[in-house]
């Protein structure tokens, strides 16, 4: 899916909610905690819009000795106004957090400090920059973005959106994956290849899929809309639909799940 395309998550409503959530929460925490309100103001309380705290936390997060802070919101920022489509799916992923991680006590803990959520939007800006042929800076963002926050994720690759990534250390997802909408991926995951074969080689994830811990789905396989893939599992073949999988390698044990990755629910059924 191009971040282009339009998508389910494309509505402005849901947009002005998260803004509106965010400032809110953000006036709140500083008057409860005056010794960051200097720092929730630059942050989120001075910028007129959605777009320009993404770019501000994004160029703060991601400036290295390469590219400066002011470097890197102009690039976030040109990426951001170019295509909307990033900020609706920033939105989307904030509002994935907030639905699913019961760790979240407000829109601040992802905007602010979770690193799944930075890489997210670190990636759709570099995806962007990859569609227009600006390889060299896409890859240096990649490169940043692993170093920073111990995610790797191809800018090659096509995400949707409302995907919250948790904990997100160590997630891997390579170059000709595709990802949908609505998905949920833990720590450790790799959605890789299976060998040195330059053609598509990465897994087409469906929408609302769930990936527990340590999985790791390899091959150009598809794994269908609303599965479940176990915690420490090794996925070598495609997935039915709404099929929970789990094992080394890994195999059908039953017990579907309705709406996986908004429920998170990763208990597998008796006997499994």
């Amino acid at each position: 899916m191009s971040l282009a395309e339009p998508s389910h998550h494309d509505d402005p409503r849901l947009q002005e909610r998260v803004w509106s959530r965010l400032r809110f929460e953000a006036a709140s925490a500083a008057a409860g905690e005056p010794l960051l309100a200097s720092f929730l103001n630059a942050a989120i309380l001075r910028h007129e819009s959605f777009s320009e705290a993404l770019a501000h936390r994004i160029a703060e997060k991601m400036a290295d000795a390469q590219l400066d802070v002011l470097q890197m919101h102009d690039i976030a920022r040109e990426a951001l106004l170019a295509d909307p489509g990033i900020v609706a799916c920033a939105a989307a992923d904030m509002n994935a957090v907030d639905e699913r991680d019961p760790a979240s006590r407000s829109l601040l803990q992802p905007f602010l400090y979770f690193k799944g959520f930075h890489a997210l939007l670190c990636y759709r800006i570099a995806h962007w920059l990859m569609g227009r042929e600006r390889e060299t800076l896409a890859f240096h963002l990649q490169s940043r973005m692993s170093e920073r926050f111990g995610v790797d994720i191809s800018p090659a690759a096509k995400l949707g959106c409302g995907i919250m990534i948790d904990h997100a250390t160590s997630v891997t997802i390579g170059e000709t994956a595709v990802v949908g909408d609505d998905v949920s991926i833990l720590h450790e995951v790799t959605l890789g290849g299976t060998g040195a074969d330059e053609a598509d080689r990465h897994p087409k994830i469906g929408r609302g899929v769930l990936i527990g811990a340590g999985a790791k789905v390899l091959g150009n396989i598809t794994v269908g809309d609303e599965a479940r893939i176990a915690a420490g599992s090794v996925v070598l073949q495609p997935v039915p639909a709404r099929c929970t999988v789990a094992g080394v390698p890994a195999k059908p044990v039953g017990g579907s799940c309705a709406e996986p990755a908004r429920s998170m629910d990763q208990t597998l059924p008796e006997g499994g």
